[in-house]
């Protein structure tokens, strides 16, 4: 004799439906894109690329709002032993650009290079701002980062359910970066 449940499901007692059925995707920090469902990885790099801070979050949100939480994880010891909790400049692209952003960089002591979003029709009050041209022309090295974050492929599909776990491969990665740069 099948249980009520069990006969829903069509295979008899001790089978229920939710066990045979595809689980909702989501968890922590999944966001709809245009594409489905996604986590937003934001990584922030010293000069030669390797990763010195990283913050996980719904890809639903804008990288402008999430760059303030990424650049407070930021925590690198120095020679004399203090943290070093700041970059000494930030390259960032023209996603970045907004007053609000501007400001928390100018509230913490952070030199920036972000060129400005072309706004037809308006000019900004003020003097116009003064981009490095090669200093703008370093950001391939985040791009690198994210490229070799991406050769792991726990990193590249957000497989896991839980957010600590897919931090914890995120971590793991920028590890085996970190060691693969000192090691050469």
């Amino acid at each position: 004799m099948c249980s009520k449940r069990g006969a829903e499901t069509g295979l008899g007692a001790g089978f229920f439906g939710r066990q045979l059925r595809a689980g909702e995707k989501g968890g922590a920090a999944v966001g709809l894109t245009r594409r489905g469902k996604g986590t937003k990885l934001m990584v922030v790099t010293e000069g030669t690329g390797l990763p010195v801070g990283l913050h996980l979050d719904s890809a639903q949100k804008a990288e402008v709002h999430l760059a303030q939480t990424t650049l407070e994880t930021v925590k690198v010891r120095t020679l004399t032993g203090q943290f070093r909790t700041r970059p000494r400049h930030l390259v960032a692209d023209k996603g970045y650009d907004s007053r609000s952003f501007h400001r928390y960089l100018r509230g913490r002591g952070i030199a920036h290079t972000i060129p400005p979003i072309r706004r037809r029709g308006r000019r900004r009050p003020g003097r116009p701002i003064q981009t490095d041209p090669i200093r703008c022309a370093s950001r391939w090295i985040i791009e690198r980062t994210k490229a070799w974050l991406q050769n792991y492929r726990r990193v590249l599909v957000r497989h896991e359910r839980l957010l600590t776990t897919y931090r914890a491969f995120v971590v793991l990665a920028c590890v085996m970066i970190t060691l693969g740069t000192l090691l050469r």
